[in-house]
C-alpha cells in the first residue's frame, strides 16, 4: 500500500491500493543522461559504454613540443587508441576518432574536456558515429579521472625516464607502452587483472621468463608453454 496508505490508516481511513495508484504520478524510467544522475553513479552504471580521451604535452631533447592523444575504455581500462603530433588541429583529432572507431565499433558516450582542439570536425565525426560527447566541467580534471590516471601513469612509468628525439620516436614509445599497459600490466581498479586478457589460458606451472619492455624499463613475466 505504501507510505500514503499507511498514513491514511493511522487516521482511520482505509483506501485500496488501486485508488492510491490512480492519484500517484506515473512512473518514469530514469534517464541515462549524466545530467540526471550523480556523476560517479553514471560512470559506474555505464562504464562499458563509455570511452574517454585527453591530451598530454611532451618535449623533445631539442625542446620542441609534442602532443600525445589517448582514448581509453572505462570498464576494461583498455587503451583504445594513441597518436602523436606537433600540431593537434581539429581535423587531426577528428581523424584520430575515425581511426579509433573502425567497422562501427564505438562507445555510446565519449568524455572530453573543453579544449579548443575538439572543434566542429570532431563533433561531426562523433555525431556521425552515434557517439554522445560529454564535456567535463571547466577546471574539473577529476571528472575525467580515468584518462588523467592513464596519462599520469604514462609519464611516471615511461616518459619521465625517456629522452624523446622526435615525433616518430615518441609515437613508437607510446605505442609500446600501450601494448604493455593493455596486455601485461595489472590494474588495481579491475581487481589486478589486465585490460586485454590472453585468448588462451596461460599455463599454471613451468619456468617463468622475463620479457623486457621499453628497453628493460619494465618486464612482462610469462610461464613457458
Amino acid at each position: 500500500m505504501g507510505a500514503i496508505g499507511v498514513s491514511l490508516l493511522k487516521l482511520g481511513i482505509k483506501v485500496s491500493k488501486r485508488t492510491i495508484q490512480r492519484y500517484l504520478p506515473p512512473e518514469t524510467s530514469p534517464s541515462t543522461s549524466p545530467s540526471n544522475q550523480n556523476w560517479s553513479i553514471f560512470l559506474r552504471n555505464h562504464a562499458d559504454q563509455i570511452w574517454a580521451c585527453d591530451f598530454t604535452q611532451v618535449h623533445t631533447i631539442f625542446f620542441a613540443p609534442l602532443f600525445v592523444f589517448v582514448i581509453i575504455e572505462l570498464s576494461s581500462r583498455r587503451i583504445v587508441h594513441t597518436a602523436v603530433t606537433s600540431h593537434p588541429t581539429d581535423a587531426w583529432v577528428a581523424q584520430q576518432l575515425r581511426e579509433a572507431t573502425p567497422w562501427g565499433e564505438h562507445p555510446r558516450f565519449l568524455i572530453r574536456d573543453n579544449d579548443s582542439k575538439y572543434g566542429t570536425h570532431f563533433t561531426a565525426v562523433a555525431a556521425g558515429s552515434g557517439i554522445e560527447t560529454i564535456r567535463t566541467p571547466v577546471r574539473a580534471p577529476n571528472a575525467n579521472a580515468f584518462c588523467e590516471r592513464l596519462l599520469a601513469s604514462l609519464h611516471r612509468e615511461c616518459l619521465d625516464h625517456m629522452l624523446i628525439l622526435s615525433e616518430r620516436h615518441l609515437a613508437r614509445v607510446v605505442r609500446e607502452y600501450a601494448g604493455y599497459f593493455n596486455h601485461a600490466r595489472p590494474h588495481q581498479g579491475i581487481g589486478q587483472r589486465i585490460p586485454v586478457p590472453p585468448k588462451v589460458e596461460p599455463p599454471q606451472t613451468g619456468k617463468i621468463f622475463a620479457f623486457p619492455v621499453l628497453g628493460g624499463l619494465h618486464h612482462d613475466y610469462r610461464r613457458a608453454a
